[in-house]
């Protein structure tokens, strides 16, 4: 039996919602050339069912059960299986377009140097339902530079060469919600990366994919993957591969400050909520919202502070919550009066009280 040319991987763990939908975007590839393996790994609802019933209707399917273990050891399990010269990275709520695989291999097979690859994305909610197109940077060089503030890849469009993964040992379990950032900076020392300016993928934008422990893993992971990088490239051995919890007293041992890892943690949380409202889900942005601005936050900057308080200020107006929308406002004037000085118009049309024009 011929080995295929793709490896497409995808790890599971209740996902039950758009499961099915994802795994028919695969298997509608005009690309054919490929394996699919499914990992669950430790699924209490109706995943594990749902990639059982397609594996037996398409031979292409190999489905695998571990136990319950972090996403980026069950990812490694998973890309463990593979056969093909290359791994395709595919999320369990996302949707892909039929060619993908097809631009992405014509791609890493006219140039050789590139070992890992993504694309652009489409926004959509829950539904379905389109919320514009995002794209990274797609040449090497602008890539790298990127690389060093955070991460320029949407990671369920990524195409790997097998030998550029195994190279470096694949993802690292302590990087528990940024391991694909640690993966990737890792594979760009020894390889060439491009993302295509073509959309590939449906990037499903939930509230599941959030929350505030999460964005804390996220951070603290991010300042680990920086701050590792930092040591290979002075020669330096990198301890984090041996470490098996990255904490914040962790990295104030090997000197990222708490003032960094605070205003990285509120950078980024203001990022995600900015997602959730883009996707509609202001529930739960608000939610996000109100618990960070309840941190006893020491070095975040005055205007991050001052911009959460807008935001919540502006979701409570929408919903019809004039009396605590105007306590909200009043708060960011009193945080930084200098957002009396600010053009409105813009930050209406950030959180959604005025169209786009």
């Amino acid at each position: 039996m011929n080995e295929p040319l793709v490896s497409v991987v995808t790890v599971a763990c209740n996902v039950d919602r758009f499961f099915a939908e994802s795994i028919e975007s695969i298997l509608g590839q005009t690309f054919r050339d490929f394996e699919f393996i499914i990992v669950d790994y430790g699924s209490t609802d109706n995943s594990k069912a749902i990639a059982m019933g397609y594996a037996a209707k398409d031979s292409r399917i190999r489905f695998h059960e571990i136990p319950n273990c972090v996403l980026p050891a069950a990812r490694n399990a998973a890309c463990s299986l593979g056969r093909g010269r290359y791994i395709a990275i595919m999320d369990a709520d996302d949707v892909c377009l039929p060619d993908r695989l097809k631009l992405e291999v014509e791609f890493m097979e006219q140039n050789p140097e590139v070992g890992l690859m993504g694309g652009a994305v489409e926004w959509v909610d829950g539904t379905g339902r389109s919320l514009g197109q995002q794209a990274h940077p797609s040449e090497d060089l602008e890539i790298r530079s990127v690389l060093l503030d955070h991460c320029p890849f949407w990671h369920p469009t990524v195409l790997l060469r097998k030998e550029a993964f195994t190279s470096v040992g694949g993802y690292r379990a302590a990087f528990v919600a940024a391991h694909d950032y640690d993966l990737e900076l890792r594979i760009v020392e020894r390889y060439k990366c491009a993302n295509l300016r073509q959309v590939v993928l449906k990037y499903r934008l939930h509230p599941g994919q959030v929350s505030m422990q999460k964005q804390k893993q996220q951070t603290l992971g991010s300042l680990a993957a920086q701050w590792s990088r930092a040591m290979r490239q002075k020669g330096q051995e990198d301890v984090f591969d041996s470490v098996v919890l990255i904490t914040p007293e962790l990295l104030t041992e090997l000197g990222v400050d708490e003032s960094t890892y605070e205003r990285t943690w509120v950078s980024e949380s203001r990022r995600r909520i900015r997602y959730m409202i883009s996707s509609g889900e202001t529930s739960a942005a608000l939610d996000m919202a109100v618990e960070l601005l309840h941190g006893n936050w020491v070095h975040a900057e005055k205007w991050q502070i001052a911009d959460l308080h807008l935001t919540v200020a502006g979701l409570r107006w929408k919903r019809g919550e004039f009396s605590e929308s105007i306590r909200s406002a009043a708060r960011a004037v009193r945080v930084r009066p200098k957002v009396l000085g600010r053009p409105v118009r813009p930050w209406l049309k950030r959180i959604g009280l005025v169209d786009e024009k």
